[in-house]
């Protein structure tokens, strides 16, 4: 097991990533807290201890640094100090042109999606520090590297994530601790389903393994950065897209999409 005997902190983990890398870290021997905006969050708890796991919720606004310090604090009374934070929670529903875009739209955005880790991060690494041991790993996006039409919002936060993750790299490498940053693609979480299914087969030509990734995979590369195994890869940006950030322009690309729409 790769991460027995250690504590996790997941945010967002009542549904999609956040739930599945909660299960799977589960299975490599950890101690699993699960937090969330959503009370569904109990679920995820509930089945990681059905499994044999060991797992205690707490229900939280990540955007609030009140919330967050006694939502910690729940998690650590019952399952210990944190060795390894996923900040997985974010939100991706705010859609609109910049110059349409609402101030209090803006603002919400970059404190949910930044400031929350941020909050988060300041809250758990001092127990790190002390430890000389920590795994941080922070859930940014594709859209961090290369914009994402009528989200800047979005776009701008999980960009801001990525010097988040460099900067705390920078100053606690030396106490054992490293930071890095996944950059997801098109993931089969809840809200992908409910795409259309004619938007999602345009979005799949774009990328190169002709399908959406599992949550499952996000998972499994959340747990490899938690071990032991990842200790010298540090302030990386790692993208998980199926080579959605290739050059996908191809000849092939634009003969499935004629044959898509004849």
């Amino acid at each position: 097991m790769l991460l027995k005997g250690k504590v996790v902190l997941i945010t967002g983990a009542a549904r999609g990533i956040g739930r599945a890398t909660a299960k799977i870290l589960s299975e490599q021997g950890a101690k699993v807290g699960v937090a969330d905006i959503l009370d569904e969050v109990s679920q995820t708890a509930d089945e990681i201890e059905k499994a044999g796991g060991k797992s205690h919720f707490a229900v939280f606004d990540i955007s609030d640094p009140n919330q967050v310090k006694s939502g910690v604090q729940q998690i650590r009374d019952q399952l210990g100090d944190i060795d390894i934070l996923v900040n997985n929670a974010g939100i991706v529903t705010n859609i609109a042109r910049l110059t349409k875009m609402s101030i209090d739209a803006w603002q919400k955005e970059i404190n949910v999606n930044l400031s929350g880790a941020f909050y988060l991060i300041k809250e758990v690494i001092p127990q790190m520090v002390e430890k000389k041991w920590g795994r941080i790993i922070n859930m940014s996006s594709g859209a961090a590297t290369g914009g994402l039409h009528r989200q800047v919002g979005y776009a701008s936060s999980k960009a801001g994530l990525l010097g988040m993750t460099k900067t705390v790299a920078l100053e606690h490498a030396r106490d054992g601790i490293t930071c890095n940053a996944i950059l997801p693609g098109l993931i089969e979480t809840e809200l992908v389903k409910m795409m259309p299914e004619e938007m999602l087969k345009m979005t799949s030509l774009a990328i190169p393994a002709r399908r959406t990734g599992q949550t499952e995979e996000v998972a499994q590369l959340v747990a490899f950065l938690a071990s032991n195994h990842a200790a010298y890869i540090n302030g990386a940006a790692i993208p998980i897209d199926g080579g959605m950030t290739l050059n996908t322009g191809s000849l092939g690309s634009r003969k499935e999409m004629k044959e898509m729409l004849a």
